[in-house]
């Protein structure tokens, strides 16, 4: 009888960095990282770990030197070059924190490149905590094995984004009036996906958005969807259709 393996399977820890990595240089991390590898993980002097710094791709490293507040690590060899993700940006209007924080981590799983909140007539969020987010992002990197880790923006108007988007990005946004079936809609290019509030973007916001270059009214199918979902539906459908799924598969065919 074959052996059963062992589940979940065992691999490496990731840890994002942020100092520039190469074969041979030495990383001192901050407290926390420290703590994290070496008191709940409870990695000694010599264990192996990936780490990767957002442009560089991911490398081998092992502990050099471990304290209770410190550590070093020492980085060995590149292990996977930069990852290439599609040019798809995501721009929402934030909502409670608990859902802006799915969004945020699932986003960045599906592997969108940059994350936009934008305040619209019903955003019911009065105030975006980037550091939070970027937290979320990293953790969210560090345990689905991405490279990079997606830019977040500082929050801007409806009107802003409109105003100072290119318009040869294609604009692809969710109309809960009515719009062209996603996965015909979206094709493989630069891209921005805007998904509105709760309650949906205003008759006069959905007027300029449609008005605006380049822009496609796109539908997410008969059921209305939380503005979390509707984000996330329309992300996973233009990486299956346009995006790094569709290439994945190619590969193995």
């Amino acid at each position: 009888m074959p052996a059963t393996p062992a589940w979940p399977p065992k691999s490496l820890p990731r840890l994002f960095v942020r100092e520039p990595l190469g074969e041979g240089v030495a990383v001192a991390l901050d407290p926390a990282q420290a703590n994290y590898l070496g008191n709940v993980l409870r990695l000694k002097e010599g264990a192996e770990l990936l780490v990767f710094d957002g442009q560089s791709g991911e490398w081998l490293a092992r502990i050099g030197e471990a304290g209770r507040k410190r550590m070093t690590l020492a980085i060995e060899r590149n292990t996977r070059e930069p990852e290439t993700i599609p040019d798809v940006w995501l721009a929402f209007a934030p909502i409670k924190r608990q859902s802006t924080d799915l969004l945020v981590e699932k986003a960045t799983e599906l592997g969108a490149a940059r994350l936009i909140p934008v305040m619209t007539q019903r955003t019911i969020a009065d105030r975006v905590n980037l550091e939070r987010l970027e937290a979320i992002a990293i953790e969210a990197a560090e345990q689905c094995g991405r490279t990079r880790l997606p830019d977040i923006e500082q929050p801007r108007t409806l009107n802003r984004l409109l105003e100072n988007r290119d318009a040869l990005r294609t604009l692809y946004f969710a109309d809960e009036s009515g719009g062209e079936w996603a996965p015909d809609a979206f094709t493989p290019g630069s891209s921005l996906i805007l998904i509105g509030p709760e309650g949906g973007f205003t008759k006069e916001e959905r007027g300029a958005i449609r008005a605006a270059p380049n822009s496609v009214a796109v539908s997410l199918g008969p059921r209305i969807l939380r503005a979390e979902t509707a984000a996330l539906a329309a992300l996973a459908t233009y990486m299956a259709v346009a995006g790094d799924w569709r290439l994945s598969a190619d590969k193995r065919e």
